[in-house]
């Protein structure tokens, strides 16, 4: 696929965060405060480093997802982190550029299979 690693994780980041607000909605919480504080777990650069060093330490990801995500994380890019080192936002962008690399290919199955990675680990 030709698409730029940036613009896949510019994609993924909508897929993902969308999958996290759900799967806290469907756990029944129903405060949009505690909503919020319970998404950063999840959503945040921080957040999505960690998870994405669990998958690649168990070795959960297939080469093919490895190399979209070394790509994304080596892919030069202009934005300098806030809240975070580079190295954490790097890896943070490669876990969406994964997730948006899988919804543009319509891998929804592999999606919903990371995704539980996510939220069970």
């Amino acid at each position: 696929m030709n698409k730029n690693a940036l613009v896949l994780a510019y994609l993924g980041d909508s897929i993902y965060e969308t999958y996290i607000r759900k799967y806290l909605i469907d756990k029944g919480i129903s405060k949009v405060n505690l909503l919020q504080s319970e998404s950063i777990k999840y959503v945040s650069a921080k957040g999505q480093a960690s998870i994405l060093k669990r998958m690649i330490d168990s070795n959960y990801l297939t080469m093919e997802e490895l190399n979209i995500v070394m790509s994304a994380r080596n892919h030069k890019s202009a934005h300098k982190p806030k809240n975070c080192d580079a190295v954490t936002y790097k890896n943070a962008t490669g876990l969406e550029a994964l997730i948006g690399y899988l919804y543009y290919k319509n891998d929804l199955e592999r999606i919903n299979e990371i995704m539980m990675y996510v939220v069970k680990n």
